[in-house]
C-alpha cells in the first residue's frame, strides 16, 4: 500500500543536505479491517501546516511513519458492526484522524480533545493509497462538495474550533495573523460570525488579496508596513477584540499581543517550534489589559457543524495545486516554497459524480 512517510528526521527546508529531513513514498501494511471499522480508498490528502513539524520530530521519531490526516475518498468496505451512523460502501466521505474513546476521565468530561488514549491503534496515516478507520471517524459529504473539495473538511473543523474558543460577538473587532488555509478559513469563518473591521496580517501579496476576495475588510503587509500604525488606524486606537494567530511564526507573533484592546483575546491557532518560548510581560498584558490567551490543540465536536459550512465557503483557491501521490517529495517542496496556499496529493483516480465539475479540469493543470 503505497504511502508517504517520513523516513529521515529533519527540518525538510534544511539547505544542508546531510540533516534534511528527507519525505518518500513507501510500501505500507494493508490494515486490517476491524468489525466496526471502514476501509477508505483515498482520493486527496491535503498537506497541513504541521506536516513539515511533524517531519522534524515533533511527535515521534521512530522512522519511517506514515503521514497525511486531511483526506477525503470512497469506502470501499466496512466491518459487520459499522452500521451505526449508516455509511454504505461507494459513500464519498471526509475523516476526523483521530479517534477519540469516549470513556476516559477527558472525553465523559467535554473535553475530548484530552482523550487518554488519542495515540493508539488508530492513528493512521491518510496520506495514502487507502486507510482503515473506525466509523466514528468516518463523514459522508454533502452531494454539493467534491472529493477535492472534501479533504479540506479536517482544516474547516479547526477554523471552526478557533470560532468556538475566541467566543466572538458580533461586531467584535478582529484580526488574523497569517494568510495559509487556517486563517483564509478562518477569516471566512469569524467574517459569518459577525467580525467587524476584520484584518489580515500577511506578508504575500496573493495571500492579502484572497483575503480581501473572501471576506477581509483590510489587509496589512508586516514587511511593507508599519503593522501597529496600521492597526491603530484601522480601529481607531482602540485595538482588536479578537487576535488570532495562524502563522505558527515565532517572529509574527511577538507583537500580536498589542493589537489586542484592553480585556480581549489573542488565540493562538498554529502549531509552533516545540522549544519556542513568547516572553509576556504578566504585568502589563495580563493585569493591567487582562487579555485572555488561549490556543487550540485539535478539533474536538466540530466535524458536524464544519460539515455544515463546508459548501458555503470559498475553496477555489485552496484546491488549485494538486500532485499525483508518487510526486509527494516534489508537493512537498511547493508547500514549503509559498507558492500556493494548499497543495494536495491526489492518491486515487475516482470518479466523483458530485460536487465541483471543474474539479477534473483542475486535476490536468496541476
Amino acid at each position: 500500500m503505497r504511502t508517504v512517510a517520513v523516513t529521515k528526521i529533519g527540518r525538510l527546508a534544511d539547505p544542508d543536505e546531510t540533516v534534511r529531513g528527507r519525505v518518500d513514498v513507501m510500501d505500507f501494511p494493508r490494515q486490517d479491517l476491524g468489525p466496526e471499522d471502514v476501509r477508505i480508498r483515498i482520493a486527496y490528502s491535503s498537506i497541513c501546516g504541521s506536516d513539515p513539524h511533524v517531519a522534524e520530530g515533533f511527535f515521534r521519531t521512530d522512522v519511517p511513519f506514515g503521514l497525511g490526516h486531511e483526506v477525503s475518498g470512497v469506502i470501499v468496505e466496512l466491518g459487520e458492526r459499522a452500521t451505526k451512523n449508516g455509511l454504505a460502501v461507494g459513500d464519498r466521505v471526509a475523516c476526523n484522524f483521530l479517534k477519540f474513546c469516549g470513556t476516559c476521565r477527558a472525553c465523559t468530561d467535554g473535553r475530548q480533545q484530552f482523550c487518554e488514549f488519542l495515540r493508539n491503534e488508530y492513528r493512521r496515516p491518510g496520506m495514502s493509497e487507502e486507510v482503515v478507520w473506525h466509523e466514528s471517524q468516518v463523514y459522508r459529504l454533502p452531494d454539493s462538495v467534491s472529493l477535492l473539495e472534501g479533504c479540506l473538511l479536517e482544516p474547516t473543523s479547526i477554523a471552526v474550533r478557533i470560532a468556538d474558543k475566541a467566543r466572538i460577538r458580533v461586531g467584535d473587532r478582529v484580526v488574523i495573523c497569517g494568510g495559509g488555509p487556517i486563517g483564509q478559513l478562518t477569516l471566512q469563518m469569524l467574517k459569518k460570525a459577525g467580525a467587524t473591521s476584520l484584518t489580515l496580517i500577511e506578508p504575500l501579496a496573493e495571500r492579502r488579496e484572497l483575503a480581501l476576495a473572501t471576506g477581509a475588510e483590510h489587509v496589512i503587509d508586516p514587511i511593507g508596513e508599519d503593522q501597529s500604525a496600521r492597526a491603530d488606524e484601522i480601529t481607531e486606537g482602540r485595538g482588536y477584540d479578537l487576535v488570532v494567530d495562524a502563522s505558527g511564526s515565532p517572529r509574527a507573533v511577538r507583537g500580536l499581543l498589542d493589537l489586542a484592546t484592553k480585556g480581549g483575546m489573542v488565540l493562538y491557532g498554529a502549531l509552533y517550534p516545540h522549544d519556542y518560548e513568547l516572553p509576556v510581560n504578566l504585568a502589563e498584558y495580563l493585569y493591567q489589559r487582562e487579555l485572555t490567551l488561549t490556543g487550540v490543540f485539535v478539533a474536538p465536536y466540530t466535524f458536524p457543524r464544519a460539515l455544515q459550512l463546508l459548501p458555503h465557503l470559498e475553496l477555489t483557491a485552496l484546491t488549485r495545486a494538486v500532485f499525483p501521490l508518487e510526486d509527494a517529495a516534489e508537493a512537498f517542496q511547493v508547500h514549503l516554497s509559498g507558492q500556493h496556499p494548499k497543495v494536495v496529493l491526489r492518491c486515487n483516480d475516482l470518479d466523483d459524480f458530485s460536487g465541483d465539475d471543474n474539479e477534473k479540469e483542475r486535476n490536468r493543470g496541476a
